[in-house]
Parts: C-alpha cells; sequence; structure tokens
C-alpha cells in the first residue's frame, strides 16, 4: 500500500500540496493557485480555438488545465530566492580547493518563443571561508532554469548568485544546452549545442579555469 501524507503549506503567498517519497511508491509535487489556473486554464482555451482546434472535444476537455498547471510547474523558480536556498545550509570551512558539482540537468524554456532548452549546467567555488552543501548549488541553478530564460542569462544569474551570497575567491559556470527553438523551428539544425561560459576571481586565471574544464571534460574548441 503507498504511504502519503500531504502537506498544504504557503510559500511566498503560494499554496503548495506536496506528497513524500516512500519505499512503495513515487514523489510527485504539485504547485496549486487556485486563480492563476482558473485565469491560465481560461487563456489556453482560447489559444486551442484559435489555433483552429474544437476545444470541446473528448481528448481536449481537459487540456486547457493540464497546460495550466504544467506552465506554474515549469516556471516556479519566480516564486523561490536562491540566495536563501544557499544560505540555508551555510557552513564555515577552511577548505581552499576547488569544489566542483558537474551534469545537473537543467529543463528551461526559451523566453522568446516559450520552447525548452536541454542540458546540463557545470558549477564550481572555490570557499573563502564559507561553504553551502552540495544539493543546494543544484538547487539554486533549478531555480533559475524554472523561468522563462535565455541560456546567456541563466549563466551569469547562477554565478552571480553564488559569488554574491558566498563571497568565494571565485566562480565558473559552464551550460551546455540544445534549444527546440532551434530543432523545432526556424533554422532547424538537430544537432546544435549551444555553450555558454562566466568565471569570477580565480577562474578568471588561465590555469584555473583550465583545471576547471579539465575536471568537468570540456574543451573549448
Amino acid at each position: 500500500m503507498l504511504l502519503m501524507y500531504l502537506i498544504c503549506k504557503e510559500f511566498n503567498g503560494m499554496d503548495f500540496l506536496s506528497t513524500e517519497k516512500t519505499d512503495s511508491g513515487f514523489a510527485k509535487i504539485e504547485r496549486f493557485d487556485k486563480n492563476r489556473i482558473e485565469q491560465l486554464t481560461k487563456h489556453y482555451k482560447e489559444i486551442i480555438k484559435l489555433i483552429g482546434e474544437d476545444a470541446e472535444r473528448e481528448g481536449l476537455l481537459d487540456t486547457p488545465e493540464r497546460v495550466a498547471k504544467a506552465m506554474l510547474f515549469l516556471t516556479q523558480g519566480y516564486d523561490m530566492d536562491p540566495k536563501a536556498i544557499l544560505e540555508s545550509a551555510l557552513f564555515t570551512d577552511d577548505y581552499k580547493e576547488m569544489i566542483v558539482v558537474k551534469d545537473i540537468e537543467i529543463f528551461s524554456m526559451c523566453e522568446h518563443h516559450m520552447l525548452p532548452f536541454i542540458g546540463k549546467a557545470h558549477v564550481a567555488y572555490i570557499p573563502n571561508g564559507k561553504i553551502t552543501g552540495l544539493s543546494k548549488i543544484a538547487r539554486v541553478v533549478e531555480v533559475y532554469a524554472r523561468r522563462l530564460q535565455i541560456q546567456e542569462k541563466l549563466t551569469r544569474q547562477i554565478k552571480d548568485c553564488i559569488q554574491e551570497t558566498l563571497n568565494p575567491l571565485g566562480v565558473a559556470v559552464v551550460i551546455e544546452a540544445r534549444h527546440l527553438c532551434m530543432q523545432m523551428r526556424g533554422v532547424q539544425k538537430q544537432n546544435s549545442v549551444t555553450t555558454t561560459s562566466d568565471f569570477t576571481g580565480a577562474f578568471q586565471n588561465q590555469n584555473t579555469r583550465q583545471e576547471f574544464l579539465n575536471l568537468i571534460g570540456h574543451n573549448f574548441h
């Protein structure tokens, strides 16, 4: 029997309903805001009509509400504070070597066409008296990715957040992603990959930067 418990809480004015993962089940977290879902549902129903479909046919009856919920999930980063996430697990430590969290999966949406771009982020920092929980780095990436984005801005935001919150000796961020707005429409280049990078402090030194690139298995050509 699947054992679950429900937690309803308010987060920045939003109501959340979450289910906990158990040994016999799976985890599912959904955000509910009745007013926003109702408004989005209404607009998506009109969009379905405008593209020439019958919004009342069986297969599409529940689609506007499903899309509304999906959109709120995909953009939940607007309701989260990435700096607070880092500060929630901040520790004093004299470790001075590079800390790298690589291959962080990214699912974001291009702000120009609202189509997904999918890839991986590689993040490193060199502490300056403070370290944060490793999962918090991945959570910061997730917060900024779950907004309407361009890859360049996403790279910079992750770097700035870590630099401003931890004040490390340096931060490095590299993102590699495939953009469906390039693959499904427009130029339709299926195998193109976009790489962006941003560095602060110690990572502006060629040797330090190269060490990071070697650790993530990346070479710029």
